[in-house]
């Protein structure tokens, strides 16, 4: 498999056609099975939406895979640890589940991968700064991929808003695989999701006709976790610190969820309506609106990433440090910590 330009786009197009030709028919098979969302206090659609939609990016995932892919046994735990998600996520949309048992899901996914995929996390690079984790590589992988898997699944809250945030993290990687001259597994499978993604977002960007469930967003953020492990070393110049910020609205937002829930002294689990979505908003952003700037967050920082890596570090620190600033003032300036209306 030649690194061509060509090889890389078909990567994408064809999951793309393929994914969203399939949607619609997974939309009837929600509706069938009884997969549906129903509005809620907590939730913002208005009227009952079927969810499987992450059975149809993870059907273009496998077709790519069998077009591109090669049979590794990296590749057999990746395939076991995601099927392994994607029925725990496809049993909970059709009826939701406790948390403690979608977590047992995620913790198998996660251990397959560490123990017969071999994918470990034993040192970190960033800013001069140098990690290694020795015996604690294990654990410190497992939770990883188990943080990466929670992010995706927190800020899925909106129409299309986890799939776009996912689509920019893998074009990033993507572009970075490319211009670095770089092939293997996790550059095909960059690519072969950046297609599924959006074939799926042609059918869930707003107004959406229907929602990825988590067993869409369990599954991309396993993906994005195992693409992060596979590529750091090669993709990204040893950086992992790389991928955190391309999915910093994701992460500030869980790392905010869980604070903000211990300050009340609930269960970290317990649902909200504080997210980083809610905080835009309630400023009277439109749904659409919202998704946009979120969007542009995240490309912001993808943009950063690039020029970090491929154009000058001082350019890309001064831009990280500018948006990051930016990220901060928004924190304190909302109740995404604390809700100060109850105070008043």
């Amino acid at each position: 498999m030649g690194n061509n330009l060509t090889t890389i786009l078909l990567m994408a197009f064809i999951p793309f056609i393929f994914v969203a030709l399939t949607i619609p028919f997974i939309k009837k098979i929600a509706v069938h099975v009884g997969a549906i969302d129903v509005p809620n206090e907590r939730k913002v659609h208005k009227a009952p939406m079927p969810r499987l939609g992450g059975l149809g990016i993870y059907a273009g995932f496998l077709l790519g895979y069998m077009i591109f892919g090669e049979h590794t046994p990296t590749m057999n735990s990746i395939l076991i640890g995601s099927f392994v998600l994607i029925i725990t996520g496809i049993i909970d949309d059709i009826k939701p589940l406790k948390a403690s048992y979608k977590l047992i899901g995620q913790v198998i996914a996660a251990l397959i991968v560490v123990f017969y995929g071999g994918l470990l996390l034993r040192d970190v690079s960033f800013f001069g700064f140098y990690f290694e984790f020795g015996i604690w590589s294990y654990l410190i992988t497992i939770l990883f991929i188990l943080g990466c898997i929670n992010c995706m699944n927190l800020i899925d809250g909106l129409d299309g808003l986890a799939g776009g945030v996912s689509s920019i993290f893998f074009l990033t990687i993507g572009i970075i695989a490319y211009f670095q001259g770089r092939i293997g597994l996790s550059v095909v499978l960059t690519f072969i999701m950046l297609g599924s993604t959006l074939g799926f977002l042609v059918h869930n960007f707003n107004p959406a006709k229907i929602f990825m469930g988590d067993s869409g967003s369990m599954f991309l953020g396993f993906i994005i976790s195992v693409i992060t492990l596979l590529g750091f070393k090669t993709i990204i110049t040893s950086s992992i610190i790389i991928p955190l910020f391309i999915l910093i609205v994701p992460i500030l937002d869980t790392l905010c969820a869980i604070i903000r829930r211990k300050l009340k002294g609930e269960s970290i689990g317990t649902p909200d309506k504080s997210h980083f979505h809610h905080q835009l908003l309630r400023r009277n952003y439109s749904v659409r609106t919202t998704v946009l700037i979120i969007y542009l967050i995240t490309a912001l920082f993808s943009a950063a990433s690039i020029i970090w890596l491929l154009v000058d570090k001082k350019i890309g620190y001064i831009i990280y440090g500018i948006l990051m600033f930016g990220l901060i003032i928004f924190v304190f300036s909302t109740d995404i910590l604390v809700d100060r209306r109850k105070k008043k």
